[in-house]
């Protein structure tokens, strides 16, 4: 996992991190996972927007910009998705333009691994730049 970029990311603060699932659960424990495996001083904020507002299973862009604006401490959120319909909706969020905090982004990574990887990044106080590279080079983990 790169650290890359030093500081406190870009614009102060660490780079929030937001998982979105079909189910909430899922999204809960990821993000749960991520925090301990990141743990040992300050851990970059992350948040759940797994399923629905009625707890069924789905995609909702309101728990998904509830989350992100939960954790958006001014430099940037990396949102990490699951799968197809979690992928149209952050799409369609950003593509609106201001539903979302501004330096949003979504970040091609798998979803366990690149998120335990991001909040590890994040936790350095690493850039938007570097959380995404780091999610998105937990392609390449190997488990043979």
């Amino acid at each position: 996992m790169s650290a890359g970029g030093g500081g406190t990311g870009g614009r102060g603060g660490l780079v929030g991190i937001v998982l979105v699932s079909h189910s909430g659960p899922v999204a809960a424990a990821v993000a749960e996972l991520a925090r301990r495996l990141a743990g040992g001083g300050e851990v970059a904020p992350v948040a759940a927007a797994g399923g629905m507002p009625d707890g069924g299973f789905g995609t909702s862009a309101e728990l998904i910009c509830e989350a992100a604006h939960k954790v958006d401490g001014g430099a940037g959120v990396a949102l990490l998705v699951d799968l197809g319909s979690a992928v149209l909706t952050v799409k369609a969020l950003l593509a609106e333009g201001d539903e979302l905090p501004s330096g949003a982004r979504l970040v091609d990574a798998p979803f366990v691994e690149g998120a335990v990887a991001a909040v590890v990044t994040a936790s350095t106080g690493a850039d938007l730049d570097a959380v995404a590279a780091a999610a998105g080079e937990a392609y390449g983990y190997r488990k043979e």
